[in-house]
């Protein structure tokens, strides 16, 4: 009986750089591996010349991402990836145009997220989505979310810009105690409006990480997962 070869993931990555190693290294944490064999195999464009996503959607005027996010997508393709992702939620805004430049699955981490939220905690009505402006203004997560009967919650006008300065601040790699204290600070605001959960819907908030009192699920961490169950034949798309 021959067993069916893994497939290769191909990531378009780069929004940011640092993110977009975080998830390579959750793939790595997720796989039983016992040698390098064992592990998956990714193709990585790494790409920080991505124009702009917070340009695009929140300051107007700034150079379309998605037919640069399509090349990349058709390249990853041609060099031989079997399935792709984004690794950056907000990007996900031009998930159209990468699904529709090639003819291999791509996954939509946003979906996926609010899928593994459902699964493990049915009992969340009220989700806070710890994400960049661009995202709350884009309803990226509110129709999955009203799949599954969850109100997507925000954090509010004053604590979203603190936000957004903390994404910046991650990008430029800050990650230190000050960042992660106005991140806290930002997690409190949207328990104090019902939120029973949080979802990390930025990868840069996932490399800070942390403990915030509060159920939580990473949406760089289910990504991860996502692509070595997809790697291995365990899920299907």
């Amino acid at each position: 009986m021959t067993t069916a070869p893994e497939k290769i993931a191909g990531i378009l990555g780069g929004m940011g750089p640092e993110a977009t190693v975080d998830l390579m290294r959750r793939i790595i944490a997720h796989t039983d591996a016992r040698d390098d064999i064992d592990h998956v195999r990714c193709i990585v464009d790494n790409n920080p010349k991505v124009p702009s996503r917070i340009k695009a959607l929140l300051e107007g005027g700034g150079e379309d991402p998605g037919p640069c996010m399509a090349d990349m997508a058709r390249k990853l393709e041609a060099w031989g990836a079997d399935f792709l992702c984004i690794a950056c939620n907000t990007a996900h805004n031009y998930y159209p145009s990468v699904r529709n430049a090639v003819r291999i699955p791509v996954l939509h981490m946003v979906e996926l997220t609010v899928q593994a939220v459902a699964r493990q905690r049915p009992d969340v009505k009220k989700l806070g989505i710890m994400a960049s402006p661009a995202v709350r203004l884009t309803h990226l997560y509110e129709e999955p979310c009203r799949r599954f009967g969850i109100q997507a919650v925000y954090a509010s006008p004053m604590q979203e810009q603190r936000l957004l300065g903390v994404i910046k601040d991650i990008k430029a790699g800050h990650t230190g105690d000050s960042v992660r204290a106005a991140f806290g600070e930002i997690v409190s605001d949207v328990k104090e409006q019902g939120a029973q959960g949080i979802a990390i819907a930025c990868t840069e908030l996932g490399i800070i990480g942390g403990d915030y009192g509060i159920f939580s699920v990473d949406a760089a961490d289910v990504l991860a997962r996502t692509i070595v169950e997809m790697a291995k034949g365990t899920t299907a798309l």
